[in-house]
């Protein structure tokens, strides 16, 4: 038998209130599909509720690492194997992309 999810995590980019941009911790998000955590990910763009607590004027997007995690039992043992892509979502020019990048990996 085999398990897949999704999961996420990352960095929002967005309009602070008084002016400014800046990047804050996203909501963590968890899917069966990548598709479908992609879709929920940029409709928390949309809505503002990708934040994780920041309180934005409104949101731009986001970079998400998102991990598959594929899990197989084999004779009632588990084995987990993971892989994590980067993903940005949202309406990001190359400057944001960039940004956003540094924060995430620096």
């Amino acid at each position: 038998m085999e398990k897949v999810k999704y999961t996420s995590t990352g960095l929002v980019f967005g309009n602070l209130w008084g002016g400014g941009k800046g990047a804050y911790e996203a909501r963590k998000l968890s899917a069966n599909t990548k598709e479908a955590l992609l879709k929920e990910a940029e409709k928390g763009v949309e809505d503002n509720s990708l934040d994780a607590g920041m309180g934005y004027e409104s949101l731009i997007g986001a970079i998400l690492n998102v991990t598959k995690i594929t899990t197989v039992y084999r004779k009632g043992k588990e084995f987990t194997n993971k892989e994590t892509d980067v993903e940005l979502v949202g309406d990001l020019s190359e400057k944001d992309q960039d940004f956003l990048i540094e924060c995430l990996f620096y």
